[in-house]
This record gives C-alpha cells, sequence and structure tokens, in this order.
C-alpha cells in the first residue's frame, strides 16, 4: 500500500518516527519488506542517484513494485533521496515516487531557496511530496564526501524564513549527525537546543533527521575479526537520542549505513568461514535474514511497530 510521507507524518508527529531505508539491492529490498510486514510498521523505501545509476530506475522500482505486490499488508512511502533537479524531473516523469527530496544544502541559502522552490512548484503539480534540506551534514554519503570543518549546523531563524519560502513539505536538518560509517566521537550527539528552537519556530512541521544509523560497534569489530579494516572507536545515534528527538518535531529518520555494515559483516565472516563457497545467494539469504532482524529492531525502538493498522484501517 504504497502512501504520501505527509500521510504517515500527520499520524507519527511528536509520538514516533518513520525509517527511511535506503536500498540498492534486491536482498535490501525483501529485507525491508519481510521486517516491515512482520512488525506492521509504516516504512519509506528509498533510493539515491547513485542505487539509480546501479541498477537503473526501471529495474530498482520494478523490484520494489513486486515486493510490494508480494508483500501487500506492507504501508510504505517511495523517495528520491538526495536529488538533483535532473534526478527530480526523470523521477516525476516516471511516475512512480510518492516523494523526492531535493537537496540544495550546499548552496547559499537563496540559492537554495530558488532550487528548491522551483522542484516544489514542478512535484506538487503531480501531486508529488517534496523534502528540502538546509544545514549541510559531514561524512560521506555515495559519492559526496563533506569534511567536518566544512559542516553548519541549520540555523532556527533560516529554517522558517526556509520553508515559508519554498512551500516544502518537511526539511532535513542539521543538528549533529552525519553520513556514513564514522558519525559521532566522545561527547558529541544531537544539539537538542538547535532542535527543539526549530520546532518551536515550525510548530506542527515535518522534520528529517539523515546520518541516522546506529552503526554497532559490535559489527564493526566483527568485520576486523573476518579481514576486515574498518576503523573503530566512533559511535553512530543512539536509540536514547532518536527518541528524545521524536518530540521535537523528527518524522522521519534516514538510515543506510547499518546496511552496508551488516552487509560486510555478514559476506565477510561467511566467506572467511566458507572459502571454498562461490555461490552468492548462500550469504545473499543469510543477509536478508540478518537485515530484517535489524529493520524489526529499528521500527521497534522508534514506536513504529503495529503503527501500520492505522493506515490499513
Amino acid at each position: 500500500m504504497v502512501v504520501r510521507p505527509d500521510v504517515l507524518f500527520n499520524h507519527c508527529y511528536g509520538n514516533y518516527a518513520i525509517a527511511a531505508i535506503n536500498v540498492f539491492t534486491l536482498e535490501q529490498v525483501l529485507g525491508v519488506f519481510r521486517a516491515a510486514g512482520v512488525s506492521r510498521s509504516p516504512v519509506i523505501i528509498q533510493t539515491t542517484p547513485v542505487a539509480r545509476e546501479y541498477a537503473s530506475p526501471t529495474v530498482l522500482t520494478a523490484m520494489i513494485g513486486a515486493a510490494a505486490q508480494f508483500y501487500p499488508e506492507v504501508v510504505f512511502a517511495l523517495h528520491l533521496d538526495h536529488g538533483n533537479e535532473s534526478h527530480i524531473t526523470e523521477a516525476l516523469q516516471y511516475g512512480k515516487y510518492s516523494s523526492v527530496m531535493i537537496d540544495a544544502s550546499h548552496d547559499p541559502i537563496e540559492q537554495n531557496i530558488v532550487r528548491t522552490r522551483k522542484m516544489v512548484s514542478m512535484a506538487h503539480e503531480r501531486g508529488v511530496f517534496v523534502e528540502a534540506e538546509l544545514g549541510v551534514l559531514s561524512g560521506v554519503e555515495d559519492q559526496v564526501a563533506v569534511a567536518e570543518s566544512e559542516s553548519t549546523y541549520t540555523r532556527p531563524e533560516d529554517a522558517a524564513y526556509f520553508v515559508e519560502q519554498t512551500g516544502c513539505d518537511s526539511l532535513a536538518i542539521a543538528v549533529g549527525t552525519s553520513h556514513g560509517a564514522y558519525k559521532f566521537s566522545g561527547d558529541q550527539g544531537i544539539r537538542f537546543d538547535i532542535l527543539r528552537d526549530i520546532q518551536q519556530r515550525l510548530p506542527g512541521f515535518p522534520l528529517v533527521l539523515h546520518g541516522g544509523s546506529s552503526v554497532n560497534p559490535d559489527e564493526l569489530a566483527r568485520i576486523n575479526q573476518a579481514g576486515g579494516r574498518m576503523r573503530q572507536g566512533a559511535r553512530g545515534v543512539s536509540d536514547e537520542e532518536i527518541l528524545q528527538a521524536t518530540a521535537y518535531g523528527i518524522c522521519k529518520v534516514n538510515v543506510a549505513t547499518d546496511l552496508r555494515v551488516l552487509w560486510t559483516r555478514v559476506h565477510r565472516e561467511f566467506f572467511a568461514m566458507h572459502p571454498e563457497q562461490f555461490d552468492p545467494i548462500v550469504p545473499g539469504r543469510m543477509y536478508v535474514a540478518e537485515l530484517e532482524k535489524l529493520c524489526i529492531e529499528k521500527f521497534e525502538k522508534l514506536g513504529a511497530a503495529g503503527k501500520a493498522e492505522a493506515f490499513r484501517a
């Protein structure tokens, strides 16, 4: 059952958050849909421009559409993550997406407003929801790397002005999270003072947290034990921080890195223990099962488990 994100956000605002999960492969599509069906949780399925380039939009959306038919009880939105004008134009013409994101966050705010407003107008003509971004997250997202020194927090006064000027439907904000496997260190964490101020200036408006993976240190250690070289000592976003953030208007939490870390651990351990194996289906099945467990845990911690019933009713 495909819905627009605003349907999900109107229900979850202030109470729980929706996991927005980036998928690249068949195994990831199956794992996410299986988990959403078992936990009866609404979910946002996301594809990035890199994912669309890797699998092609036709193949990628066909896999998602086939999974939706196989798991008809799953309530989900299909979202284009981190798109530019050409990505969004293509996605709107393709007609499969209920939501798109225009990422002009690296531009000065007035240029960001101009670009975002244009995409909002185009998308709204087709009934498609638009997420925008204000502020710059550090870290690595697909082919884009941003140094910590180049990241900028979202200014609360700019957030209210930006939403008013662009007409966007949700806003991704920079409050301390980052993309990739190496996020927080030491006592660093979400800047709740900034988040609280933004919510007060935009009451009831859905906010989005990018870089929401937890990056389990045990997974990194197991990867290294199986021959990997993942850096230790960094942490992701804690469950406590996520739960606290939902009370301040965070409706959507993006998760991508945790799926990649899990893929690496499953495959490194499998081939280290079974060096004679070469069949991709065997570790593939293991990954789907492990990913299902990971997503169920995410849904439960975000408070979304069991909430799909409200939308099907």
